[in-house]
C-alpha cells in the first residue's frame, strides 16, 4: 500500500527526506515530461503487442498493417460510446439512455497515439521514409474513425484554422493594396 506522504516527496524533492549535505554528490535526473512518459509507455506496449502476435514480429518487419491492427485492438479498452447505424441514439449528442453499442477508443487519443509512436520509432532508430506510423492508410483510417465518431453522436468534425500572426495579415492586406493599385 502507497502511503500519501511517499508521493510528496517525491513531489518536493529529496531535499525534505536527507539531511542537509548529505547526497549533495549525487544528482537525480530529470524527472520526464509527462509527454516523454507517455510516449515510452506507448512505444513499450507496442513492441509487447508485436511481441505477443503468433508468430512474433520483428520491429524492422513491421508495417502499416500491424499498426492498423493494433488501433483495432486498442479499441477493446476504450471508453467512448460510438453508436451504430441501427441504434435509436445514433447521432444524438446526449443520448437519453443506455445501449448496447460498443465502446471505443476516442479518435482524439487515437490521433495523439500515432503522433506519439511516429515520433519514438524515428527516436529509436527508425528511417523517416519507412516509418508505419506514417503511412498513409493510417491517415486513412483515423479519418475514417474521426468521420464515423462525429456521425455516431450527430457532431460534424470541425478542423481547427490556424490563427494568422498580425505581421503575416498586415503583409497580405498591403500586398492587396498593392495589386488593387
Amino acid at each position: 500500500m502507497m502511503s500519501i506522504n511517499k508521493g510528496k516527496e517525491i513531489a518536493g524533492g529529496s531535499s525534505r527526506s536527507t539531511p542537509a549535505g548529505a547526497g549533495a554528490d549525487q544528482q537525480s535526473p530529470p524527472a520526464l515530461s509527462r509527454y516523454v512518459s507517455q510516449k515510452r509507455r506507448d512505444w513499450i506496449t507496442f513492441g509487447q503487442y508485436l511481441k505477443n502476435q503468433r508468430p512474433p514480429v520483428a520491429l524492422s518487419l513491421c508495417n502499416a498493417n500491424h499498426v492498423l491492427d493494433f488501433l483495432r485492438y486498442l479499441d477493446q479498452f476504450g471508453k467512448t460510446k460510438v453508436h451504430l447505424q441501427g441504434c435509436m441514439f445514433f447521432g444524438q449528442p446526449e443520448p437519453p439512455g443506455p445501449c448496447t453499442c460498443p465502446l471505443k477508443q476516442a479518435w482524439g487519443s487515437l490521433d495523439a497515439l500515432i503522433g506519439r509512436l511516429r515520433a519514438a520509432y524515428e527516436e529509436n532508430g527508425g528511417l523517416p521514409e519507412t516509418n508505419p506510423f506514417a503511412s498513409g492508410s493510417i491517415r486513412v483510417y483515423l479519418r475514417e474513425v474521426r468521420d464515423s465518431q462525429a456521425k455516431a453522436r450527430g457532431i460534424p468534425h470541425k478542423k481547427k484554422k490556424k490563427k494568422k500572426s498580425p505581421l503575416k495579415s498586415n503583409e497580405d492586406t498591403s500586398s492587396f493594396t498593392v495589386q488593387q493599385s
